[in-house]
């Protein structure tokens, strides 16, 4: 797959236990982000702030969650890995 602006192939060498590994890790970064989207939601349905801080923490709930979406998707082609293999 050709490398543009909006994708990238990445390729690396791992035995079953580093995949194991990367996906416990992967996941734990996930449900982190996880608990950050909710708990910025939380704040903004709430009411905290002002109109800026609230425009601050829509903000930062929106890269919580694309980056909840992105960790999601490299469990994808874990998963994908594992059938491969």
């Amino acid at each position: 797959m050709a490398a543009d602006r909006n994708s990238i192939d990445l390729r690396f060498a791992l035995d079953a236990s580093d995949l194991d590994d990367l996906e416990r890790i992967v996941l734990r970064a996930r449900a982190a982000e996880l608990s950050e989207v909710r708990r910025r939601n939380v704040r903004l349905t709430a009411g905290y702030g002002d109109a800026t801080n609230r425009s601050t923490m829509d903000d930062e709930a929106r890269s919580a969650q694309r980056r909840y979406d992105l960790l999601t998707r490299v469990l994808a082609a874990i998963a994908a890995a594992r059938q491969e293999a």
